[in-house]
């Protein structure tokens, strides 16, 4: 029930519902009536309804009289209410899907309690209760199913609303937006001069869709310009889950862990602190040169750079509760993001990249934290052979999409999948550099010398047999065959 804004803000929401001259189809008064049933159709209907006019959230209010608006009060406590022995915000929870956010507020107004439920717009699916869908007709509750015409224009606003216009907080005066918004690290990142007055940085941040002039003539912030300029990402309600988390365990594994740091800042303003960061806490490796011994990093700079953006840029933010996540083991990092990739695993060396996110991804392109499409994997891959470490690994779960990065490995105490995928990922780097594998290239990839030519082969024929390489052209002597990726 904590959002992090004051009890006085919500006050002042319930104040301002009020003035409205008549219920309207996201916003509904209750007096006392709080059955749990019928708060989870509400839920639906508000939160639809909420979609179809654009508005950011919905409201749901007891201890308000319907018509006149008056203060009533009411005896609902929603903290002390259950279902079964269940609390009923979990309960509604349960049966809601997609789970959209949702928060009640006791609030006390003329000394009477008044209680506020909040909640989130829906976004890309309507949103069920008990597998029903909901929605409000004037006053009344209906379902969703029974007005095909509204159902099409709901269907309509989320097919053409992409994530970053979505509104993070809306109704600001001009002064309060630049408290949320780190302006002064957008004109720096552009390299940009600051603009002499406050209507001039506005303006700069309209020109880019970061703020958006509302009909009342107040500001709304977009999802694009919190989460890239935020201050304090906690601030945005809607968005400070999707911070990013560091966490750094002692070992090879998860049972102990050695510190753990969320990010506060929005991507953009905050990137180079989150890599000195990271750069503080990776391992490293000590080596011996000229009778000097110093440490060197255990990743390469570019490889962590390039994964974190894409971690960052390729997310889906509609998945709730769970944000970008990099994990520090002894022997590996490992990067994941919410969603499942659009390009399959195998291809991210050589597909154009297909982003969730074009606008954030552009924006983060112009500042160069990115590369421009296509080449970051490839960078990454080039990276790792140059440094002759185990070939990263890109893998999808169910919601997720991780990479990983290994520390270095000798040839002989890396596993048959390790060389494998070693081999495939040199095959498609050398495929699109307009060049071939050979026995030789992998050789050199894995830093061996000629003797080991015999290894090599049973490397390429595991991999032949995987059928992620295949032979090209015709060679008389095997040492001398060349190879390309399966897909080429």
């Amino acid at each position: 029930m904590n959002s992090g804004r004051s009890t006085e803000y919500y006050c002042s929401v319930v104040q301002e519902l009020r003035r409205l001259p008549t219920e309207t189809e996201w916003v509904e008064f209750k007096h006392n009536k709080a059955d749990a049933e019928e708060i989870g159709q509400y839920l639906s209907a508000l939160s639809n309804s909420a979609a179809l006019v654009g508005k950011v959230k919905a409201y749901l209010i007891w201890g308000i009289e319907d018509g006149s608006h008056d203060i009533i009060g009411t005896t609902f406590k929603p903290r002390e209410s259950k279902v079964g022995d269940e609390e009923v915000e979990n309960w509604l929870l349960q049966h809601l899907s997609p789970k959209i956010k949702f928060d009640f507020y006791e609030l006390t107004l003329e000394d009477k309690p008044v209680v506020l439920l909040e909640i989130g717009s829906a976004f890309r699916h309507p949103v069920q209760f008990k597998n029903i869908e909901y929605i409000r007709v004037g006053s009344y509750l209906k379902k969703l199913k029974d007005f095909p015409e509204k159902e099409r224009e709901l269907w309509r606003i989320f097919d053409e609303t992409p994530f970053e216009r979505g509104i993070a907080q809306e109704n600001l005066l001009a002064e309060d937006v630049l408290l949320l918004i780190d302006y002064p690290a957008y004109f720096s990142l552009l390299n940009l001069p600051l603009p002499d007055s406050r209507d001039g940085i506005i303006n700069a941040l309209e020109s880019e869709e970061m703020v958006l002039l509302g009909d009342n003539g107040k500001w709304n912030i977009t999802n694009l310009g919190a989460i890239l300029f935020a201050r304090d990402i906690s601030k945005f309600s809607s968005l400070k889950r999707k911070a990013i988390r560091v966490i750094q365990y002692k070992g090879e594994n998860k049972i102990e862990t050695i510190r753990e740091q969320v990010g506060s800042k929005g991507y953009a303003c905050g990137f180079e602190g989150l890599i000195d960061f990271l750069n503080t806490v990776l391992p490293s490796n000590e080596v011996i040169g000229k009778a000097l011994r110093k440490d060197v990093p255990m990743f390469p700079d570019i490889a962590i750079r390039e994964l974190v953006a894409n971690a960052l840029i390729h997310q889906d933010f509609y998945l709730t509760g769970t944000a970008p996540m990099i994990e520090i083991f002894s022997n590996r990092v490992e990067i994941t993001n919410p969603g499942r990739p659009l390009v399959k695993t195998d291809r991210f060396l050589d597909s154009p990249p297909k982003s969730r996110n074009e606008a954030l991804a552009s924006f983060m392109r112009r500042i160069g934290v990115c590369e421009e499409r296509g080449s970051g994997v490839d960078k990454i891959i080039f990276q790792t052979e140059f440094y002759q470490l185990p070939a990263p690994l890109f893998e999808e779960t169910d919601e997720h999409t991780r990479s990983v990065l290994f520390a270095h490995q000798d040839f002989e105490d890396m596993g048959k999948e390790d060389r494998v995928r070693a081999c495939y990922l040199h095959a498609c780097l050398q495929y699109v550099q307009r060049k071939y594998m050979t026995n030789k290239s992998l050789r050199e990839r894995f830093g061996l010398e000629e003797p080991k030519s015999a290894q090599v082969t049973r490397v390429i024929n595991a991999t032949l047999e995987g059928e992620l390489v295949k032979k090209t052209g015709v060679s008389e002597a095997r040492k001398d065959a060349k190879y390309v990726p399966y897909w080429s």
